[in-house]
């Protein structure tokens, strides 16, 4: 397992084009490794984040992945150079994560609920579900904590310490289709209730759309 930072510089045209759109950095990413990088029988899939860089032409993007990316493919689909790629192994960082652990955290990911509709049909016939997304910070604090125990941690007092920011609501096509993704980040502090299980959260991810930049947690010690 890797993680990987790209520094971009968002002034060159090319790079502001593909990250502005959660499909084509997507696509861009897939292009960094081989085909066979996100199988399940890894320990971990292809988890992507952008962050701010601390100005409005910055910003760095996260990669988790099976195998360390490309340097010279990120130089051409990025648009950034060679020195701006960095790569390390992730195993001997998070072999130190242990039940109890207390850490820094940050996530962005698509706080989603499934709502049943009653389309008319029998009772036998069942109900058509759909996905909505959360929009409200108090929601998407209650998404947040559903999802902390089944990923092997639990906020530290609870969510009255985690700021959510960046919410908004993402706009995109793919192959001429309208995707609309609520999205938000999560920055607090959690405490591991499950090693194995927060182990995997950190290579396979939290939540939907992982392909489009949701579902990466990153983790920092106090």
């Amino acid at each position: 397992m890797y993680l990987s930072c790209i520094d971009l510089d968002l002034s060159h045209r090319k790079t502001l084009e593909t990250v502005t759109s959660p499909y084509r950095t997507h696509a861009a990413i897939e292009g960094l490794f081989g085909s066979d990088a996100a199988h399940e029988d890894s320990n971990c899939r292809i988890l992507w984040r952008v962050d701010d860089g601390g100005s409005p032409e910055r910003a760095r993007l996260y990669i988790v992945s099976p195998d360390a990316p490309a340097v010279s493919e990120a130089v051409v689909r990025f648009g950034v150079d060679e020195n701006a790629v960095a790569s390390k192994d992730y195993l001997p960082f998070s072999s130190k994560v242990a039940q109890g652990g207390v850490w820094r955290f940050r996530l962005k990911a698509n706080p989603v609920r499934r709502v049943l509709v009653d389309k008319g049909r029998r009772p036998n016939e069942g109900v058509v579900g759909t996905i909505q997304g959360h929009v409200t910070v108090t929601q998407q604090l209650e998404w947040l904590e559903s999802h902390a125990e089944p990923n092997g941690f639990s906020l530290v007092n609870d969510v009255s310490d985690v700021v959510v920011s960046h919410r908004s609501r993402e706009v995109f096509d793919r192959a001429g289709r309208k995707v609309t993704l609520v999205t938000a980040q999560f920055d607090g502090v959690l405490r591991v209730k499950d090693s194995d299980r927060f182990r995997r959260a950190l290579g396979f991810g939290i939540g939907r759309a992982k392909g489009f930049g949701c579902g990466m947690m990153t983790i920092a010690s106090l």
